[in-house]
């Protein structure tokens, strides 16, 4: 393993709610992470789903590791990821605490079934993604979890639920990209409006 050390400046204090604030500017896709088996199940909503690798296909997730998806992760070495669309906005809300359910009482009201290696996958999802723990770096108050995809599932759906500047947000691939195209950077020979 290639590892690079650096000495790290520690007189400079970036405060947390400078640095939330910063990054409520970055959109991000909004998904549930699930963990566990049986009725010992839990899953939280999160934006910090990232692809790693194609080859093999590998993702990376972003858990708090007072979650408590954090220790069913570590124990049963599995996770699943249900990317959601934009009206599974209840989805989401239920797994951020919205309504203080907690464990197996936040899959009531949606469809779920297992994936291949046990974590509940929502029925519907817009892409649903059944991981193996690959590895675990623990880093502050988060854990990076690194996922190879062992199943896919995929929807025909196509507007994604996303999270920008503290709220959710639609994003429908054919209105937008129409949108987009109106105020898009004129072509040669036409005006901008």
């Amino acid at each position: 393993m290639n590892v690079v050390t650096r000495n790290i400046m520690t007189d400079i204090v970036v405060s947390s709610a400078d640095f939330r604030g910063a990054m409520r500017h970055l959109t991000g896709g909004v998904s549930v992470i699930t963990a566990g088996l049986g009725r010992d199940i839990t899953g939280m909503t999160v934006t910090s789903v990232t692809s790693f690798s194609v080859d093999p296909p590998t993702l990376i997730v972003s858990v708090n590791r007072d979650a408590s998806s954090f220790p069913l992760i570590k124990r049963h070495g599995a996770f699943g990821v249900n990317i959601l669309t934009a009206d599974q906005l209840d989805v989401a809300e239920r797994f951020a605490g919205k309504g203080g359910l907690k464990g197996a009482d936040r899959f009531s009201g949606s469809n779920w079934s297992a994936g291949i290696t046990g974590p509940p996958l929502l029925v519907g999802a817009l892409g649903a993604l059944d991981c193996e723990v690959e590895e675990i770096i623990e880093r502050h108050s988060h854990a990076i979890v690194i996922g190879r995809v062992r199943e896919i599932r995929s929807s025909t759906r196509s507007a994604a639920l996303a999270y920008w500047d503290g709220q959710y947000v639609a994003v429908d691939q054919d209105e937008d990209a129409a949108r987009l195209a109106e105020i898009s950077v004129p072509v040669r020979g036409r005006s901008a409006v």
